[in-house]
């Protein structure tokens, strides 16, 4: 079939996958990268952009490349029992576990929290997190709206309404931009590298990429590089827009510093530069901003579980999911974000690597036919590395002391590894077992 995306057809699905990405992190982790990095914001900020927007755009393209029709597939190259684990855990955390329940609890925090008293903060928070996660349900009941309800609307009003805001920003900046803070002042790009692992853009991207190509399907195109070239063209267009947000972000948290002090996270940050720049007018601006991203990500969060988990299991029709999903996400919303951050990073350290590995893997793919005697030992070293990285997260996360024997074994990996400090620890043993497998399997063909 001869069939060809019109120009605003590509924008609109564009507009839709940056809306996607562009969730309540994606605000608040570039507006405090710029307050702590100061000077250093140059290497922290590209550091941040190669796995805030470059990986995701690699998982995009790697779901196109390989062709297969859901991520479940393309990790069971490993194993099909692998796939199944991997891909329901990744589902499970961007959307009801952590992601999700993330974007209804920021988007109070930041734009409506600020103006309830403090005896209220509780039942407000419970009253607006079940309109917010209401109306993304009724949004997600009817997924084949998806790209005029948000590639049409949504999206661009959130474009729209941040580059005010930046543009402001950029011609009359809040004051000079100040030194490093302690923590920035050497590594600063390998700081920003993993601060982009918060956004976890480069697990959604896993997910959405099946969204974006059903979509493409969805308006005639079968053909497989027709598809590729389509999301091609949608990824750069959208991750472009990403790193014009977060370089605009971060700069203003850079700038704010003289004004409104280090404060404690993003939300503040981006919080008082609209009332310095807008007053009452701003903070209206902002809550619009918070509402808007983090609403987007919501919807294609709920969708993209639902229709998982109906593949999973198709007795349960793809609408009970939606409503499971949305309740879920309400329920856990409701114990905070610090809760929710708390128990994130580690999982983040436990899958972000796994992620990484199967998506690098996905290109060089047809190199050596797809073959588990590469996949299988590569996977398994990288999950020996995910477990360890999650688990002193967690110690970290709860603020406990490491026990002796994971202290001792971290130590010893610092001084064996090369960027084992930096959370990179996993990426030289990865490419050692790849290329040394790459090489067996052409031996023994």
């Amino acid at each position: 079939m001869n069939t060809k995306l019109r120009i605003g057809n590509y924008l609109a699905i564009a507009f839709m996958l940056f809306a996607l990405f562009f969730g309540a992190g994606n605000l608040i982790f570039p507006a405090q990268l710029g307050q702590l990095s100061g000077d250093n914001i140059t290497p922290a900020t590209i550091g941040f952009l190669i796995t805030g927007v470059g990986l995701p755009f690699l998982g995009i393209m790697a779901m196109g490349f390989s062709g297969k029709n859901n991520l479940q597939e393309l990790a069971s190259r490993v194993h099909p029992i692998y796939g199944l684990g991997f891909t329901a855990l990744l589902y499970l955390t961007i959307g009801p576990f952590f992601a999700a329940p993330r974007t209804g609890t920021v988007a109070y925090e930041v734009g409506i929290g600020p103006y309830v008293s403090e005896g209220s903060q509780s039942t407000v928070l419970l009253i607006f997190t079940g309109v917010f996660f209401l109306i993304a349900l009724l949004i997600s009941l009817f997924p084949s709206k998806i790209v005029d309800n948000i590639g049409k609307f949504l999206a661009p009003a959130l474009v729209v309404l941040l580059l005010i805001l930046l543009a402001v920003a950029l011609f009359n900046p809040m004051g000079a931009i100040q030194s490093p803070d302690e923590t920035y002042q050497s590594s600063a790009f390998f700081i920003g590298f993993l601060e982009g692992y918060n956004t976890m853009d480069a697990l959604a991207a896993l997910v959405f990429g099946i969204i974006i190509i059903n979509v493409i399907k969805g308006f005639g195109i079968t053909d497989n590089n027709q598809i590729l070239s389509a999301v091609t063209k949608i990824g750069l267009t959208s991750t472009a827009l990403l790193v014009i947000i977060y370089v605009g972000i971060s700069y203003l948290g850079a700038t704010s510093v003289t004004e409104l002090g280090v404060l404690d996270n993003g939300g503040p940050v981006l919080s008082g530069a609209a009332s310095y720049y807008f007053g009452t007018l701003g903070s209206i601006l902002l809550a619009a901003i918070i509402i808007l991203a983090c609403l987007t990500t919501a919807i294609g969060l709920i969708t993209a579980n639902a229709e998982y988990f109906h593949t999973l299991i198709p007795a349960i029709a793809y609408k009970p999911w939606v409503f499971f999903f949305s309740i879920l996400t309400f329920v856990i919303a409701n114990f905070g974000l610090e809760n929710i951050i708390a128990f994130s990073t580690p999982v983040l350290m436990f899958l972000y690597p796994l992620a990484m590995v199967l998506v690098l893997l996905t290109f060089v793919s047809p190199f050596f036919n797809h073959s588990r005697l590469v996949y299988i030992p590569t996977i398994a070293v990288t999950f020996v590395f995910s477990i360890i990285d999650g688990l002193v997260a967690l110690y970290e996360s709860l603020e406990l002391g490491l026990p002796g024997w994971l202290d001792t074994l971290i130590e010893t990996l610092s001084d064996a590894l090369p960027l084992y400090a930096e959370g990179l620890g996993w990426l030289l043993p990865a490419a050692v077992v790849a290329v040394v497998m790459i090489i067996v399997k052409k031996v023994k063909e």
